[in-house]
């Protein structure tokens, strides 16, 4: 090759590894055998993590890596930067595939192929998937795994045997006439993860990591702009509007404690194929002579960065019955009335949201099928809501008790649905506890939030049905 082409700079080859940050750089560079992070929120954890498993597959034919997620979404993601990193290398993916029972399952794992016989195996954690891989390993935000503690401990051992992974090589080593002792493959281990309290495996690694023999990297929000990412510190801070939640996910000051709301074992329970996440459009006609089951809604009202979400419940018997969960997204205000008018005028309690976007919203809805609020002596539809701390206490609660044994709710089978609702965390600081999930390109947990408030209409009596904005 030519010096001075366009592939070569100052001098050297160029590589995509290029055009990472130098925090990314760092991360990736850095060869010791246990390694830990602490990154803020989208400064590209995940996207690093995948550049040097996909570097080492790449260089290290035969190589093994498997990346433990924090949920199946979160698995395909990683799947994703792993591919790009691959044809950014012009390497070549003999196979890639899926491992479901059916198809809106569960993932069980998905797997990227080389034609060097390197893998690439990203798998949603929980304890039975952790065990049995020898592997390279990376628990991609492992504070927000269900069960760290228990997933580390099926997990590490996969990390000690030295001569996992080189069999083939040994036996050509012996029909060569040679030494078959130099050849074994020291397992390395990466953790890495925004804080998630302080009440949870990944914390401690990280406060032992140095007596442990961990090399630490801690990325914030203001090193990752320092270093090259482009983004605007306070209009992401005045957008998440909530202090606690900037402390731990975008400065890494974790908070005391935080647990997922619903285990995945919980929404397998309630999970049916009687549920559906859509119905007919005859569903929402209002018929008299009461022929219609009672109907449940709630609505968590958004407009440019959160969708709109309307979880309808259908009463069968004990059971509240998933019907439609619709999800709205760029829609405007308009529109959005159109379509969710037949929601509201068919269920039997029904509410509209009464923050941020969803004010306009809720005048709209109060006027049109009236307001309930018993205590100005109004007995309509609908309740005007407003999302506070003490409404977060109350209904989430109660949410999670419809899942428990004997569980009284059917979801649909579906990944959106599951991954909304297994995202939503209870979190506690300085003794104070609340609920919030991470923001995604998804939204963050707006599925959970509409559900939880159509169940909250549900179980209380009287005419009410909630839709909030978070």
């Amino acid at each position: 090759m030519k010096a001075g082409s366009k592939a070569e700079r100052n001098g050297r080859k160029v590589s995509p590894l290029d055009l990472l940050m130098p925090y990314q750089a760092r991360w990736v560079s850095d060869s010791a055998r246990f390694k830990i992070g602490v990154w803020s929120r989208q400064t590209g954890k995940s996207f690093s993590t995948a550049a040097e498993a996909t570097t080492d597959a790449l260089t290290d034919p035969g190589t093994k890596w498997v990346c433990l997620s924090a949920g199946e979404r979160q698995a395909l993601e990683w799947l994703e930067k792993a591919k790009e990193w691959a044809q950014a290398y012009k390497l070549a993916i003999e196979d890639y595939a899926e491992d479901r029972s059916v198809a809106e399952a569960l993932l069980k794992q998905a797997e990227i192929r080389f034609a060097n016989g390197s893998r690439i195996i990203g798998i949603p954690a929980n304890p039975s998937t952790a065990r049995g891989y020898s592997a390279n390993v990376i628990l991609d935000e492992f504070a927000y795994h269900e069960d760290p503690n228990k997933i580390w401990a099926a997990m590490f051992p996969s990390l000690s045997n030295p001569l996992a992974g080189t069999f083939l090589e040994r036996v050509r080593a012996m029909y060569a006439g040679e030494s078959v002792e130099g050849i074994r493959r020291e397992m390395k281990i990466r953790v890495v993860s925004t804080f998630n309290g302080r009440d949870n495996k990944f914390y401690q690694l990280w406060e032992k990591r140095a007596e442990n023999g961990y090399t630490g990297h801690l990325v914030d929000i203001y090193t990752a702009q320092a270093e090259g990412l482009p983004v605007n510190i306070e209009e992401l801070k005045a957008g998440l509007d909530d202090p606690d939640a900037w402390a731990q996910e975008y400065e890494c000051h974790p908070t005391d404690t935080s647990n997922v709301l619903l285990p995945y074992d919980l929404l397998a329970l309630a999970e049916s194929a009687d549920a559906t996440e859509s119905v007919s459009a005859d569903f929402w006609e209002v018929r008299s002579g009461g022929v219609n089951n009672p109907t449940f809604t709630g609505i968590d009202f958004g407009r440019t960065n959160d969708p709109t979400v309307s979880w309808t419940w259908e009463q069968v018997g004990p059971l509240l019955i998933t019907r439609e969960v619709l999800v709205l997204k760029n829609m405007s205000t308009v529109d959005q009335n159109r379509i969710l008018a037949s929601r509201i005028r068919r269920s039997t309690r029904t509410c509209l949201d009464y923050t941020g976007p969803g004010i306009g919203f809720g005048d709209y809805a109060a006027r049109e099928f009236e307001e309930w609020k018993p205590e100005a002596h109004k007995y309509g539809k609908v309740q005007l809501c407003t999302f506070t701390v003490g409404l977060k206490r109350e209904m989430f609660p109660k949410f999670r008790r419809r899942f428990e044994a004997p569980t009284s709710v059917r979801i649909p089978i579906s990944r959106a649905v599951r991954e909304d609702l297994h995202a939503m965390q209870q979190v506690v600081l300085n003794g104070e506890y609340n609920y919030w999930a991470p923001r995604t390109k998804e939204g963050h947990s707006d599925r959970c939030t509409a559900g939880a408030l159509g169940v909250k209409a549900a179980g209380d009596g009287g005419n009410q049905v909630f839709a909030i904005v978070c």
